[in-house]
């Protein structure tokens, strides 16, 4: 008999100590998020959801490959942490400057995820040229509006070059008669896709054999969508406050050249790094301008950043 009470008391607080650390897992504290952090993971089979789409196009989820190709890139990004991680802080810096532009062009909101995957949001240059955010080629950008040269390049220029992104996507949607394949076409090319898709007979991404590369865009786009939307649920923990924002700025416009812009930052208060980090298509130290053209360039608000003098 005592035996037995033993043993139920043991048991009884073996339950104890189980509420006790799920509750510590459980409390809003920063002290319970580390403990969190140090104690709890775990690698898991994911189940890939059943209803995932690209821009209100469904995928083919029924089809065997399709749900290997899509299996993969969930795990993949899912348990690429430390690159997951800082896709939400990026992204919560960035996707407000873009969503409000796909929105002017009549652009689908799941298009922003096609600029993680082809840059991790970042002004990153690529092995063939494309540069920035949306990883633009030089002839497109120039094509589309934009000054490239060794003093101005605006494909770094994030407003811009998603407007850009746009009005290439659209020409994409118009020629190939989908959003799935108006985003294969911008890893692709227009002329590249159509080509594929004539040779092979079919009308559809899902239904064509490519490249490494393509396809596997659209299901990383798709994942990365998924991901990011739903955090808890892959295992992502992270406070708001742990997410990158944007500084306020104002705006100056100058349609003269600027000799030094180390004294033009100086004059407005910040330094010639913080210049350069607001408005990185200023390619150099100075602003040639020899045309007048009338250019707007970022000023940080007073406050946001301790200068060491």
């Amino acid at each position: 008999m005592k035996t037995i009470q033993k043993a139920l008391a043991f048991v009884g607080l073996l339950s104890l100590c189980a509420l006790f650390i799920n509750a510590l897992q459980d409390a809003p504290t920063d002290e319970n998020f580390e403990t969190k952090l140090i104690n709890d993971y775990n690698v898991y089979a994911l189940q890939v959801p059943d209803d995932l789409n690209f821009a209100g196009e469904p995928m083919p989820l029924k089809n065997p490959d399709i749900l290997e190709r899509m299996d993969r890139e969930l795990l993949v990004n899912t348990y690429w942490q430390s690159n997951g991680l800082l896709m939400f802080k990026r992204a919560k810096k960035y996707f407000p400057i873009i969503e409000p532009i796909l929105e002017k062009y009549n652009i689908p909101e799941d298009f922003k995820y096609l600029a993680v995957i082809e840059s991790g949001l970042t002004n990153a240059v690529s092995p063939a040229g494309a540069r920035g955010v949306w990883q633009i080629m030089k002839a497109t950008a120039r094509e589309n509006g934009l000054e490239v040269n060794d003093n101005v390049d605006e494909r770094y220029h994030l407003e811009k070059a998603t407007e850009v992104a746009c009005k290439y996507l659209l020409k994409s949607k118009e020629e190939l008669g989908s959003w799935t394949l108006a985003a294969a076409a911008y890893n692709a090319g227009n002329a590249g896709v159509s080509r594929r898709l004539k040779e092979q007979g079919v009308s559809d991404y899902y239904d064509l054999l490519l490249g490494e590369e393509t396809g596997r865009y659209l299901f990383r786009i798709v994942a990365l969508k998924e991901i990011l939307s739903h955090p808890d649920k892959y295992g992502f923990n992270f406070r708001d406050k742990d997410l990158y924002t944007n500084v306020p700025t104002y705006k100056v416009e100058v349609n003269t050249a600027i000799s030094d812009f180390t004294e033009f930052a100086e004059e407005h208060g910040i330094n010639y790094k913080i210049l350069k980090l607001h408005n990185p298509w200023l390619r150099e130290p100075h602003l040639n301008n020899k045309s007048g053209k009338l250019y707007t360039i970022d000023i940080p608000e007073k406050g946001y950043y301790d200068l060491v003098r």
